[in-house]
């Protein structure tokens, strides 16, 4: 089955913590197991800080205190997201019906298998030196 990416709209219900429908699970699982899942995990996070960093922008005016309050606001976000990156993204898996763990796993498989691959290239594939 091919997974399908959800729409623009239901991406960002997505972002803010909310369930897609059950056509997009196996999208899910990729969201969160793919290669570049923590870099997915920092868009994510962006989206949800973009409001409240715009509204302070509109609310205080232009000046070099709001910029920093929110250049500041912005990397302390990113550091809690980061700080619960796993237990984010197992709850996402949990959300759409997949055991807590299992991300976790996934993710470990492929590095593992990666590595394993690497390993092979550097003794099978390319010439000595």
């Amino acid at each position: 089955m091919r997974t399908r990416r959800p729409g623009p709209p239901w991406w960002i219900w997505y972002a803010f913590g909310g369930k897609l429908p059950d056509r997009h699970r196996e999208w899910v699982m990729h969201d969160v197991t793919c290669r570049t899942w923590a870099l997915r995990h920092v868009a994510r996070s962006l989206v949800q800080v973009t409001p409240v960093a715009i509204l302070l922008l509109v609310l205080l005016g232009r000046s070099w205190v709001t910029y920093l309050g929110i250049a500041g606001g912005v990397i302390m976000a990113l550091i809690y997201s980061m700080a619960y990156i796993e237990e984010t993204s197992a709850h996402r898996l949990v959300k759409h019906g997949y055991p807590a763990d299992i991300g976790r796993e996934v993710r470990m498989r492929r590095s593992t298998r990666i590595s394993d691959q690497e390993h092979y290239n550097a003794v099978y594939r390319f010439p000595p030196n």
